[in-house]
C-alpha cells in the first residue's frame, strides 16, 4: 500500500489530504449562478424560436396550399382565401372603427359568462368533491346537461331571458361552466387523504381543514379548469353572437360567412383564436402567481 493512502493514527480518515477543488467532488456548485443563467435563457430562447418556426411553416403551407388551389379530395383549398388577402381585410378592421364596437362586446360578453361560470363551478365543485349527498343530488342532472352543445341553447336563451344581451351572457356562461366545474370536483378529490389525516389528528377542525389543506391541494386542479373555460368561453361565442345581429367578434365572422367574404370570416377567427389564447395565458399567469408553493416541472 502507497504512503498517500495510508492514515496517521489519531487523526480522521482523510486529514491528511490536499482539499480538492471547488465543485470538484466536493458537493460545491458545478456551475456559477451567471452560467446556469445564460444557459436558461439559451433554452428559452430555443423553446421560442421552435414555436415561432411552428408557427411560420404553418402559415407557409397555408399559402401553398390556398395559391396553388390544393384539392385533397377530403379537404379542399380551392376556396380558401390566402394569408395576403386575410391580412389586407384585417387591415381594414383595424382601421374601422367597428373593431372597438365588436371587440368591446365581445370581452363584455365572454367574461361576463365566464365571472358567473367561475363562481358557480368553483362552488359547486367543491361541494360536490366533499359531499357525497351533493355529489349524488346534483351532479347527476349537470352531467346530463354537460353533453348539449351551446348552438343547442339558443332556442330556449332567447326564451328565458328578456334581452338579446343576457341570452348571450347565458350561452358562454354554459360553455365555461363544465370545465371549471369537473375539474375543481377531480382536485377536490383527488388531495392526498393523508394530508387530510394528518391535519386532522393535530387537532384541525373541518373548516381549517377545508382552507388550509384542500383548497390549496385543488388549486392546480382549479386553474387548468378555469384556464380551459376562459378557451370554451371564447368557442361559445360565435354560437352565443348569432342571436344578437349587432355587434362583437363572433357576429363580424357569421355576418362574414352569409355574404361570403371568406376572408373576413378567417380574420373573425384569427381574433377570436388570439384573444381566447391571451386570456387563457392571462389565467394560468394569475393561478401561477397566486400558488407559490405549485413549483412548475420543467419538461425535458
Amino acid at each position: 500500500m502507497s504512503t498517500a493512502a495510508q492514515t496517521v493514527p489519531g487523526l480522521p480518515a482523510g486529514a491528511g489530504e490536499q482539499p480538492s477543488p471547488r465543485g470538484a467532488a466536493t458537493g460545491g456548485e458545478p456551475h456559477p449562478p451567471a452560467a446556469r443563467s445564460l444557459a436558461e435563457a439559451g433554452a428559452r430562447a430555443g423553446h421560442l424560436f421552435l414555436r415561432l418556426a411552428s408557427l411560420a411553416l404553418c402559415l407557409l403551407g397555408w399559402h401553398w396550399a390556398s395559391t396553388h388551389r390544393v384539392d385533397f379530395g377530403l379537404v379542399t383549398f380551392q376556396n380558401v382565401p390566402p394569408p395576403v388577402e386575410v391580412l389586407n381585410a384585417g387591415l381594414d378592421l383595424v382601421r374601422s372603427p367597428k373593431l372597438g364596437q365588436h371587440l368591446g362586446a365581445s370581452l363584455a360578453r365572454v367574461f361576463a359568462g365566464f365571472a358567473a361560470a367561475a363562481a358557480a363551478g368553483i362552488a359547486l365543485g367543491l361541494l360536490i368533491g366533499r359531499s357525497r349527498w351533493a355529489e349524488d343530488v346534483l351532479l347527476p342532472p349537470l352531467e346530463m346537461l354537460r353533453p348539449i352543445p351551446a348552438v343547442a341553447w339558443i332556442p330556449l336563451a332567447i326564451l328565458m331571458f328578456p334581452s338579446s344581451e343576457m341570452s348571450m351572457v347565458f350561452i358562454t356562461f354554459t360553455g365555461a361552466l363544465f370545465p371549471i366545474l369537473l375539474n375543481t370536483i377531480h382536485g377536490v378529490e383527488h388531495v392526498d387523504a393523508r394530508l387530510v389525516a394528518s391535519a386532522r389528528s393535530l387537532g384541525s377542525g373541518r373548516l381549517s381543514i377545508f382552507t388550509d389543506v384542500i383548497l390549496p391541494g385543488a388549486a392546480p386542479s382549479v386553474v387548468t379548469g378555469l384556464a380551459i373555460g376562459m378557451g370554451t368561453a371564447w368557442f361559445c361565442l360565435v354560437t352565443a353572437e348569432m342571436i344578437s345581429g349587432q355587434f362583437g367578434i363572433g357576429y363580424y365572422t357569421w355576418a362574414s360567412y352569409t355574404v361570403q367574404n371568406y376572408a373576413e370570416i378567417v380574420v373573425g377567427m384569427l381574433f377570436i383564436g388570439v384573444f381566447g389564447m391571451g386570456s387563457s395565458a392571462l389565467i394560468k399567469r394569475l393561478g401561477h402567481a397566486l400558488m407559490p408553493w405549485q413549483t412548475e416541472e420543467k419538461k425535458p
